[in-house]
């Protein structure tokens, strides 16, 4: 006798949870202690639908969500979703220009923020509840988020359901996970590595998730401690950060096995040192917002495939390489574009066509920014980024291995490296540098004293960065936590401009 259909919408997903643990913990905040159970979850989100269809969104309207990263979000979320509404996903550091242009590109009928959601709540109470009929299927469009926004307005990308369950059912595959496990997602929630880590997986699985409404390096060290984190999701930026606090030298994270990044080139010395220093394994998946997944790493993978490169190529994603043309050349290994046509691709981008023929090759598999290897083990390597070349007297320069070299100075905490406007050269390589913390302050560093550096490590002269930037706090971030390098580019053409 078969046992019952596994649910294929998060809001089922959510109701099995809630019948199977109603006391079991979903999410806690890791700041403020904030917490919520399974049962609450399952009821909170039918209020919000039951409010949002009182207030009168016809089913397939869109309305913005502007929430904090705390449990609440998901549970406004999973209401959306019974509602029948498709959510506009902003994250909470987005600009008025940004929030603007998302609710006008989208035709959203309101917008949801923190202060709403305690008035929604209780329209809900009162309010009959949401017809059935009304929630949307699993190959419906469900979600509307925003590209990470680095240069220019961003644009929407549409979401299904459907597509997230595959992803999850891959990664399961790559490092298997149990209602044992507790998450820790330390990514804003409406963005595509925040969907999988927070929304996702942890609540297909049935285990517990740690949320943030502000991320820092002190914050997540304590939080893996006290709570036992045994999976944590975080982009590069955030683990290096945790990588240059004192306090991961005090944590005990004996239970964290594993720990997911992406999003961008990861840095392999601080993954080394972070495997290392943590006793957990670092894993990875390579994709977009847009594509999910083309590739990934997994318990399985060696150090040096784990560390180095972007891991085997999943086959139902059938992964091909065109060249700039558009002409497939998966037989050359590249170095080429990466596209995919398999279960995770997202439905396109919303009311964009001039997006969308960008986005597809002529036989309709979607394209990743990057140029990237295959090689005959099928494993395939990112080598820069299609928007993130320096090309300097006509040599292409890939910016993240120049970060990657910059990273490895003894003085560097955080860097990106921009191309620069030159009359003679066309561009050349400029590298915004965050210090770390010495003993009397900031370290220090010159451009002489790191180009030096880079000679010795035996990098071309081409690849030395012309221009440093010294940056005190943070380098600029987009809504999806990435580093904002069109703010950068911005900022050394201005200074540029102004002669400084």
């Amino acid at each position: 006798m078969s046992g019952p259909t596994a649910p294929t919408t998060l809001a089922g997903v959510v109701s099995r949870n809630a019948d199977e643990q109603p006391d079991g913990l979903a999410f806690v905040e890791a700041g403020s202690g904030t917490t919520m159970s399974w049962r609450e979850y399952h009821d909170r989100s039918e209020l919000v639908a039951s409010a949002l269809v009182a207030r009168g969104h016809a089913r397939g309207s869109r309305v913005g969500v502007q929430i904090s990263d705390g449990p609440m979000v998901h549970a406004v979320m999973v209401g959306l979703e019974k509602a029948g509404v498709v959510g506009v996903g902003i994250g909470p550091r987005a600009g008025a220009q940004e929030v603007d242009h998302l609710l006008g590109r989208t035709g959203a009928e309101a917008l949801l923020r923190d202060h709403d959601v305690e008035a929604l709540l209780g329209l809900g109470e009162s309010a009959p509840p949401a017809p059935p009929e009304r929630a949307f299927g699993p190959h419906e469009l469900w979600f509307l988020n925003s590209t990470s926004g680095t240069t220019g307005l961003p644009k929407c990308v549409m979401h299904q359901q459907a597509r997230w369950f595959a992803f999850h059912r891959f990664a399961m595959e790559a490092s298997p996970f149990s209602r044992s496990d507790v998450f820790c997602s330390a990514l804003p929630a409406p963005f595509g590595f925040g969907l999988w880590t927070g929304h996702f997986t942890p609540a297909i699985v049935g285990a517990s998730c740690v949320v943030f409404e502000r991320f820092t390096p002190e914050a997540c060290i304590a939080a893996l401690e006290r709570f036992g984190v045994s999976v944590l999701a975080a982009v590069s930026t955030q683990f290096i950060m945790m990588l240059n606090s004192r306090a991961l030298d005090d944590a005990d994270l004996h239970r964290l096995r594993i720990m997911y990044t992406g999003g961008e080139m990861i840095p392999p010395d601080r993954a080394a040192e972070w495997e290392d220093r943590t006793g957990s394994v670092v894993l990875n998946f390579y994709g977009s917002n847009e594509t999910g997944v083309l590739s990934g790493t997994s318990l399985g993978s060696d150090r040096e495939t784990r560390l180095r490169t972007a891991g085997h190529v999943i086959a139902e994603m059938q992964v091909r390489l065109y060249d700039d043309a558009g002409n497939d050349v998966t037989a050359t290994g590249g170095p080429a574009v990466p596209a995919a046509n398999g279960p995770t691709l997202c439905l396109g981008y919303y009311d964009d066509p001039e997006a969308n023929a960008k986005l597809y090759t002529a036989d309709g598999w979607m394209l990743m920014a990057d140029y990237a290897t295959l090689d005959d083990r099928g494993v395939l390597t990112v080598v820069g980024r299609s928007s993130d070349i320096i090309i300097r007297g006509g040599k292409n320069i890939s910016a993240p291995k120049v970060e990657e070299e910059i990273a490895t100075h003894p003085a560097v905490a955080l860097v990106a490296a921009v191309a620069m406007p030159d009359p003679i050269f066309g561009e050349r390589v400029c590298a915004y540098v965050v210090l770390r913390a010495g003993g009397d302050g900031a370290a220090r560093l010159t451009l002489n004293e790191l180009n030096a550096h880079l000679d010795g490590r035996g990098v071309g002269k081409e690849s030395w960065p012309e221009r440093l930037e010294i940056v005190v706090g943070d380098l600029p971030r987009s809504s999806g936590g990435k580093v904002a390098k069109g703010a950068l580019r911005d900022d050394i053409r201005a200074k540029l401009a102004a002669g400084t």
